[in-house]
């Protein structure tokens, strides 16, 4: 019987380690939306978009920057929309791509928005 609740604890500790590791992913993968979305259409797509926004970035499982926990490397690729309307040379598909391994486990988290030229980042300022 102890055998029994001992690998239940086990089990169940693994469980949430990997889903606080899910949420964390999660927090960095809207924190790189939340940055895109406040760029400008220039900042996004221009020559000196490389500066704001870097084609690979790293984050770790604590935010605050102690050590230990797992590394999250992640990619930014903004591409020209699937679309053949009129329109089309003024929207970007990017997608943000999230890769850590938990254990021997290779985990990957993602997440797509399309960005306007003419969008939201016009009303803030």
């Amino acid at each position: 019987m102890f055998v029994s609740v001992f690998a239940g604890l086990t089990s169940s500790f693994q469980m949430v380690q990997i889903n606080r590791e899910n949420l964390r992913a999660g927090q960095i993968l809207l924190e790189k939306m939340e940055l895109i979305r406040l760029y400008n259409w220039n900042q996004i797509t221009g020559a000196d978009s490389t500066t704001f926004v870097p084609a690979t970035f790293s984050g770790a499982y604590y935010p605050d920057g102690s050590t230990g926990g797992v590394l999250y490397s992640g990619t930014v690729t903004i591409a020209n929309a699937p679309l053949t309307e009129t329109y089309a040379s003024d929207l970007r598909v990017v997608t943000i791509s999230l890769n850590w391994t938990s254990g021997n486990v290779p985990h990957t988290r993602s997440m797509t928005t399309y960005v306007s030229k003419y969008g939201l980042q016009n009303y803030l300022y």
